[in-house]
C-alpha cells in the first residue's frame, strides 16, 4: 500500500500570545476555517518542519525538528528563535539501513534526570522505517548519545515506524505511540529503565485509522488533561506547500490505550477526530504538532505553510484552552 506522494518531510523548505476570556474561548470552537486562531508571535530561526519544544529548569526552550541529524533551535522567550548545530554531529551508522540519513519528526521529553529523544529515519513513500533513541544530560546539541532502533517496520508490515511519541503516565507506565498512513496510528509499552518495548508486553495497539478513503492520518500525541486522554493527530496531505491539506484533529479517551473518540462519538478508528488547527488565511496545512505544558498554559508547537512566502514551512505556536472538555487553540 503507498501513500500519496508528498515531499519528503527531510526537506528544509518544508510568543508572545494574546489570552482571551474562556467565554470568548468557547465561542471560537471553530465551525469555519476562518475562526482559527493566528500563530503567536515568532521571529529569527523559524523555518522549521515537525516542531517538538521543551522548556528546560533554567527557563531556556530547546526545539528539534525534522531534517540533517534533527535540526536545532533556542530561544529564552519563545518569540526570538536561534538556529544552532543539529542534534547529531556525526549521524549514526544504522541510519543507513533504513535508506537514509536524515532523521524526521523528533520528540523531545525529560524523564529520570535526563533528555530523551525519540526520532524516525525512513524514506519518503515507504514503511521500512525505524524509530530511534538518543539520551543526554543538557539537551544541547552534539551532547546525544544514541541508543539505537527502539521499534520497525518493514515493507511486510501493515503500519509505518515514524513519528514517535513518549507518554508517560501517572502511574509510571511508558507509552509510545506513532505511524504514519498505512493502517494508522499505533502504541507500544515501553520499559522505563531502557526507553525500549517492555518485554512483558509486547501487543502493538491501534489509537487510529481511516479504514475508507485516505488513509492520511499520522504524528500522534498523547497527553492526559483531567479524566481524560488526549490523542492529538495529523490528517490529510503534509509538506506540498500551499497545496497541502495538512490539519490537526483529536480525540479522548478513558484509557490510554483507548478507544478514542471525537467530540461527536465517532470512533478515531473509523476516521474520527474533532479539528484544532486547519487552514485559515496564509497559515496553510497547519500540522505536525506537539504540545507542551508553559508556565502559562499549554502548548501547540506546530509547522504551517506560509502563504505569504511561497508555501515556506514556518513555525506556529498557540495556546490551548480545556475549559470546555476539549483543546480550543487560542
Amino acid at each position: 500500500m503507498s501513500r500519496t506522494p508528498r515531499t519528503p518531510r527531510t526537506l528544509r523548505r518544508r510568543a508572545a500570545l494574546i489570552a482571551v476570556p474562556a467565554a470568548a474561548l468557547l465561542a471560537l470552537i471553530p465551525s469555519t476555517a476562518s475562526a482559527y486562531p493566528n500563530p503567536g508571535a515568532v521571529t529569527g530561526a523559524t523555518v522549521v518542519h515537525d516542531p517538538t519544544m521543551i522548556r528546560t529548569s533554567s527557563g531556556r526552550y530547546l526545539l528539534y525538528a525534522t531534517g540533517g541529524g534533527l535540526s536545532h533551535r533556542s530561544s529564552t522567550d519563545r518569540i526570538a528563535f536561534s538556529a544552532g548545530g543539529d542534534a547529531f554531529g556525526t549521524r549514526p551508522g544504522w541510519w543507513s539501513s533504513y535508506g537514509n540519513t536524515e532523521a524526521w519528526a523528533p520528540d523531545i521529553s525529560y524523564h529520570g534526570g535526563k533528555y530523551l529523544l525519540y526520532y524516525s529515519v525512513s524514506t519518503f513513500g515507504s514503511n521500512r522505517s525505524a524509530i530511534g533513541l538518543a539520551t543526554s544530560t543538557t539537551g544541547l546539541p552534539g551532547s546525544w548519545t544514541d541508543q539505537g532502533v527502539v521499534y520497525s517496520s518493514s515493507t511486510s508490515s501493515d503500519y509505518n515506524a515514524i513519528d514517535p511519541n513518549l507518554f508517560v503516565d501517572g502511574d509510571g507506565t511508558w507509552w509510545l505511540s506513532f505511524g504514519s498512513w498505512w493502517t494508522g496510528l499505533k502504541m507500544i509499552q515501553i520499559n522505563p529503565s531502557t526507553g525500549k518495548q517492555l518485554s512483558t508486553n509486547t501487543t502493538r495497539y491501534a489509537l487510529a485509522s481511516r479504514p475508507t478513503g485516505t488513509k492520511a492520518v499520522e504524528a500522534p500525541y498523547i497527553v492526559k488533561r483531567g479524566s481524560y486522554y488526549y490523542l492529538f493527530a495529523s490528517y490529510d496531505t503534509c509538506c506540498n506547500g500551499t497545496s497541502s491539506t495538512y490539519k490537526v484533529k483529536v480525540g479522548r479517551a478513558t484509557k490510554v490505550t483507548g478507544p478514542y473518540y471525537d467530540r461527536n462519538g465517532v470512533s478515531m478508528m473509523n476516521n474520527g477526530g474533532t479539528p484544532v488547527l486547519e487552514s485559515h488565511g496564509r497559515v496553510i496545512g497547519p500540522g505536525g504538532q506537539s504540545i507542551m505544558s508553559d508556565t502559562d498554559g499549554d502548548l501547540i508547537v506546530y509547522h504551517y505553510y506560509d502563504g505569504n512566502d511561497n508555501g515556506t514551512p514556518k513555525l506556529g505556536i498557540n495556546l490551548l484552552n480545556w475549559s470546555s472538555g476539549w483543546p480550543v487553540a487560542y
